[in-house]
C-alpha cells in the first residue's frame, strides 16, 4: 500500500535535515570543552530544557506506536500513554532535583558518589549502554516501518538501507553538535511534533463537531471488536498470563522513565536545581498534552483509515498516524507528518547516542581506566569514537527489529531501566546504609535478570511476531520482565548492602546535603 508522493515526502524530510544541520554546525562553534559536549555548558533555561526533554521523551513509540496501539486495541493501547505520563511523577518528585545537584555529567556520577568508583562506574556504564541499545532498536525499527510506508519500499534490503541512512545522520548530529546541537534539534522537533499532532487532533474533532464522544462512537461503529475497544483487557484479558503481562508492563512504564539515562542526563544541562524542577514541569505539561492527542489520533485512525488497512500497511500498527494524516490532508499533510516523524526518530537517536558515548568516555575511559585523570580533549575524542561504534551497532539491531511494534520495544527499554538503574538511584539518594556491593548487585542483578527473561520470552522466539519467528526457546511466558526483574533489583540492592560492612558516613552526609540543597553542585566529582 503506497500513499502520498515519495518525492514530496523526501523533499520535506531533507528540508528538515538541512535546517537542523545548519543549526548544529553553528552551535558546534561554541562546543569547546568537555562540559559543552556533555551538558551544553549548562546554558539552557528550564523552559528550553523542558521542551528538549519532551523532544527526547516523545519518541517514535509515542507518535507512531501508541497511535497504532490505540487504533487497534482501544483502551489497552491508551495504557501506554498513561504509563509513560505517570512515570514523570516519579522523576519529578524523587529524582530530578537531587540528581542534578549531586552529579556532573552522567548517572554514574550519582551512583558512585559515596561508593568505590571503578566497580560502580563500570556497572552503571554497562547498564546505560544496554538501555540505550534497546531504545535505539525501537527508533530504528520505526524508521524502517515509516519509510516502507512513505516510499513504498517493501523489501527488507531497502528498509535496511534507510535504517543505515538514519543511523549515519544521527552520528553526524552527535559528532558535530554535541549536547548543544542535539538539544536544539530536540527543541525544534518537539515543537513540530506537538503542533503537527495538535493540528491533526483538532481536525479529527472538527469532523465530529468538536465532540470526543462522536469520535469514539464512529470508531466503535467500524472497529471489528465494536464496544470492546472502550473496555480494558481487549489485548491483555485473554488469559491469566496476559493479565499478569499487563501488570508487568505497567510496572515497567511507571518506574522506567526515572531510570532512563538519556532523560536523566538532560537534568545536567540547566544551571540550577530550580531550573531542573522547572524543566520537568514544562516536560509534564507538553507530554501530557501530547498523550491526550494520541487518544483522538488513535480512535480517529480506527474509523477514518480502518483497522484492517492499518494492519495491512507495510509499517503495520506503526503506520496509523501517517495514514490518518494522508486521509485528512492528502499528500502534503502526509509529507509534513512524515518529516515530523523522521525528525522524531533522528532527534531521539541522537540523544541516546550522546548519552551512551558520554557514559563510556566519562565513566569507563576516564573514571575506570584513567582513574579520573584523563585529558579532557582525549575524553571527548573517545566519546566521539564511541558514538561511531554505537551508531553501527544500532543500525544492525534496527535491521533485526524492523517490523516490531515500537511502543512495545520501548517498554522493554523501560523495564531494563527500572530494573537496573532506578533501585540504585533511589537507594543512593535516600538510603544511608547503601554501599558499593548493594549498588553493583542491584545494577547487575536487575540488568541480567531483565535481559535473560527478555531473551527467553515470546518477544524473541516462540510467537508469530517474535524477532526470530522460526525458533522457539521461550520458557518465560510474559513479554515484559519488569514484574520479576524490578523487585529483584531492589531486593539485591538491599541484600548486598546489609551483607557488607562498608559505610562512608562522611561521604553520605556530603551527598545528602548536596542533593537536598545543591551546595557544591558545580564542583567536579573527582574524588
Amino acid at each position: 500500500m503506497d500513499v502520498g508522493n515519495p518525492y514530496l515526502n523526501i523533499a520535506i524530510f531533507l528540508a528538515f535535515v538541512v535546517v537542523t544541520l545548519v543549526i548544529v554546525v553553528r552551535v558546534s562553534r561554541t562546543t569547546t570543552s568537555v562540559g559543552d559536549f556533555y551538558h551544553g555548558g549548562r546554558a539552557f533555561t528550564g523552559r528550553q530544557n523542558g521542551i528538549a526533554i519532551a523532544g527526547d521523551y516523545l519518541s517514535a513509540a509515542s507518535f507512531l506506536g501508541i497511535a497504532g496501539a490505540v487504533a487497534i486495541y482501544g483502551y489497552d493501547g491508551l495504557l501506554y500513554s498513561i504509563g509513560f505520563l505517570v512515570a514523570w511523577l516519579v522523576a519529578l518528585l524523587l529524582v530530578a532535583e537531587p540528581l542534578r545537584n549531586t552529579g556532573k555529567y552522567t548517572m554514574a556520577d550519582v551512583l558512585s558518589f559515596r561508593m568505590q568508583q571503578r566497580p560502580v562506574r563500570t556497572a552503571a556504564a554497562i547498564s546505560t549502554l544496554a538501555v540505550s541499545f534497546f531504545y535505539l532498536l525501537a527508533q530504528m525499527a520505526g524508521a524502517g516501518g515509516l519509510v516502507a510506508l512513505l516510499l513504498g519500499i517493501d523489501s527488507k534490503v531497502g528498509q535496511s538501507l534507510v535504517i543505515a541512512v538514519v543511523g549515519a545522520l544521527m552520528i553526524v548530529y552527535v559528532l558535530v553538535g554535541g549536547m548543544k546541537g542535539t538539544t536544539w534539534v530536540q527543541i525544534i522537533k518537539a515543537v513540530l511534533l506537538i503542533i503537527g499532532a495538535g493540528a491533526m487532533t483538532l481536525w479529527v474533532l472538527a469532523l465530529n463537531g468538536m465532540n470526543l464522544s462522536n469520535v469514539l462512537g464512529e470508531a466503535v461503529a467500524v472497529h471489528p471488536e465494536g464496544d470492546r475497544i472502550l473496555e480494558p483487557m481487549l489485548q491483555y484479558g485473554a488469559s491469566d498470563t496476559s493479565k499478569l503481562g499487563f501488570v508487568s508492563l505497567a510496572i515497567a512504564l511507571v518506574f522506567g522513565a526515572a531510570g532512563l539515562p538519556h532523560v536523566l542526563m538532560r537534568f545536567y544541562t540547566v544551571p540550577t536545581a530550580k531550573e531542573a524542577r522547572r524543566s520537568v514541569t514544562w516536560a509534564i505539561g507538553l507530554i501530557g498534552a501530547f498523550y491526550l492527542f494520541t487518544l483522538i489520533l488513535g480512535f480517529g485512525a480506527a474509523y477514518l483509515v480502518g483497522v484492517e488497512a492499518i494492519k495491512a500497511s507495510p509499517g503495520g500498527a506503526n503506520s496509523a498516524a501517517p495514514l490518518l494524516a494522508y486521509e485528512l490532508g492528502g499528500t502534503l499533510l502526509l509529507g509534513i507528518i512524515a518529516a515530523v516523524a523522521f525528525a522524531t526518530i533522528l532527534a531521539v537517536v541522537a540523544g541516546l547516542t550522546i548519552t551512551a558515548s558520554a557514559s563510556f568516555a566519562h565513566d569507563v575511559y576516564n573514571g575506570v581506566l584513567k582513574h579520573g585523570q584523563a585529558d579532557p580533549a582525549q575524553e571527548v575524542k573517545v566519546a566521539r569514537r564511541t558514538a561511531l561504534t554505537i551508531g553501527a551497532i544500532s543500525i544492525v539491531g534496527g535491521v533485526l527489529a524492523n517490523g516490531q511494534n515500537i511502543a512495545f520495544l520501548v517498554s522493554l527499554a523501560f523495564a531494563i531501566a527500572a530494573s537496573a538503574n532506578l533501585p540504585s538511584i533511589l537507594y543512593s539518594l535516600y538510603w544511608k546504609r547503601f554501599n558499593t556491593r548493594g549498588s553493583v548487585w542491584s545494577i547487575y542483578g536487575g540488568l541480567l535478570s531483565a535481559l535473560i527473561l527478555i531473551m527467553f520470552s515470546p518477544v524473541v522466539s516462540g510467537s508469530e511476531t517474535a524477532m526470530i519467528p522460526g525458533a522457539d526457546f521461550a520458557w518465560f511466558p510474559l513479554s515484559n520482565p519488569a514484574i520479576v526483574s524490578v523487585p529483584l533489583g531492589f531486593f539485591l540492592g538491599w541484600l548486598g548492602s546489609v551483607t557488607s560492612p562498608e559505610h562512608d558516613a562522611a561521604k553520605q552526609a556530603e551527598m545528602e546535603v548536596r542533593s537536598m540543597t545543591g551546595a557544591g553542585a558545580e564542583r567536579a566529582v573527582t574524588h
